[in-house]
């Protein structure tokens, strides 16, 4: 299949960043190309919007909460995660999104601006949205949701640590989790894929080289084999998650690596809604403003997440 024509113009745009050189490209000139929001039309209304600062064991982290229209202290919560390489995104990048799938699902959303790498590497991003969702199970009524129904969510790096998080909370005893929406995760470190191979070279905005800096800033000096949390593909054992929506695209180079991983869980007899979006390229889940057959994904993936807290 082709790309799908809506994205044409949006690579034409992103164009220049297939030249660059990620590898020597500093983290804050990265953030100051990459961290402005796609902004098509006025926000999607909310009966609540709130900026919240999380108290977690020593440090604070910020978050925001989305709740429907129509939710309320019985609405179950969503814990969403950006994505960005785990060095790039914002809460402000992941708006229209967490506002989509709040709406799409009834359920309240958390997003969560856990620390960044490479001032705070691997594990220190795991571990704030981990204890974001220890934090959020213990505080529904503050938050005025029902967080016994409790999912997590994320995009990219984002899908990475939601997976990731879903594993820690199964061998930790909790909390329990209804849901893992994951949106073409990051799930290994192997750039020798077809995926990669395929859709790597930048022209589909998601370069190898991209992906190769922010694996470097995410481990630092700790090699992937002695970061077990980092390639979730890598866990020799997936039996037990929580059940997942799996949805990779096309012309990714994570599709490879995305779609191993949902059979891997439904190996494990996980349940495992698993689709690969024809003609879509790595972050067409924030382009669904100004891609129409975005939609459909978006929609699939917020009805997954509503009947699962239903």
């Amino acid at each position: 299949m082709t790309v799908n024509s809506a994205l044409l113009p949006i690579l034409e745009a992103m164009a220049p960043l297939a030249g660059l050189d990620w590898k020597s490209l500093p983290p804050g000139s990265a953030r100051a190309m990459m961290d402005t929001p796609m902004v098509a039309g006025e926000p999607l209304a909310m009966a609540r919007v709130e900026d919240l600062v999380l108290p977690l064991e020593g440090r604070a982290i910020p978050a925001r909460l989305y709740v429907p229209v129509g939710g309320g202290a019985h609405c179950p919560l969503t814990l969403y995660f950006h994505g960005g390489g785990w060095v790039i995104g914002t809460l402000d990048t992941h708006d229209a999104t967490c506002r989509d799938l709040a709406a799409g699902s009834g359920s309240a959303v958390l997003s969560i601006g856990y620390r960044l790498a490479p001032e705070a590497p691997y594990p220190a991003p795991l571990d704030d949205c981990f204890d974001a969702l220890v934090w959020a199970a213990a505080n529904g009524a503050a938050l005025g949701v029902d967080a016994a129904r409790i999912a997590v969510a994320g995009d990219s790096a984002g899908g990475n640590l939601a997976a990731a998080v879903a594993i820690m909370a199964r061998d930790r005893g909790g909390p329990a989790l209804c849901h893992q929406l994951l949106i073409y995760p990051v799930t290994d470190a192997d750039f020798a894929t077809a995926s990669y191979q395929a859709n790597g070279g930048g022209e589909f905005f998601l370069s190898t080289s991209a992906m190769r800096m922010f694996w470097h800033h995410y481990l630092g000096a700790t090699p992937v084999e002695q970061a077990p949390l980092a390639a979730v593909l890598r866990v020799p054992d997936l039996a037990g998650l929580a059940p997942a929506t799996v949805i990779t695209a096309e012309f990714d180079p994570l599709r490879d690596e995305g779609d191993a991983y949902a059979a891997r869980l439904s190996a494990a007899g996980v349940v495992v809604d698993h689709a690969q979006a024809p003609g879509m390229i790595h972050g067409f889940f924030s382009m669904a403003a100004m891609v129409p057959d975005a939609r459909v994904w978006v929609d699939r993936a917020a009805g997954n997440l509503a009947t699962a807290l239903a």
